[in-house]
């Protein structure tokens, strides 16, 4: 299991070189890096809409080469449904690909790595961290 989980902005600001994202990430072993299925969708949609599509997916593909991709399993779609259920019940919801990201997060013990820690700070239990600053 991955000690970091990767949310999708964190690897478009890896990619685009904002802030800190790129000297941190490469300070950990790509061993410990995980990416969650749902977050290799969003990026994949990202770069095949990008006009300079084939360069940006060479450079996405040799990315997921070296890290874990998480598959949405059946132990993280119940984690991400008790969450779902657990935010809505206190009014406090996320988006719903948010959710199945911070149920994969959840489901691995892992840190989830993201610009976004007010939304996912919603999140009982779940470990944030914000490589951008």
């Amino acid at each position: 299991m991955p000690a970091f989980v990767l949310d999708t902005n964190t690897v478009i600001d890896y990619f685009k070189g904002r802030g800190k994202v790129a000297e941190r990430l490469l300070a950990v072993a790509p061993r410990e890096i995980g990416l969650p299925a749902i977050a290799v969708y969003e990026v994949w949609v990202g770069v095949l809409g990008s006009q300079h599509a084939r360069r940006r997916e060479s450079q996405y593909e040799q990315f997921l080469a070296v890290i874990e991709v998480v598959p949405f399993d059946s132990a993280i779609s119940r984690r991400a449904a008790e969450l779902r259920l657990a935010l809505e019940r206190r009014g406090e919801s996320i988006g719903p690909l948010d959710t199945l990201i911070a149920g994969t997060a959840l489901a691995c013990g892992a840190t989830l790595v993201t610009r976004n820690t007010k939304e996912f700070g919603r999140v009982v239990g779940l470990k944030v961290a914000n490589w951008h600053d």
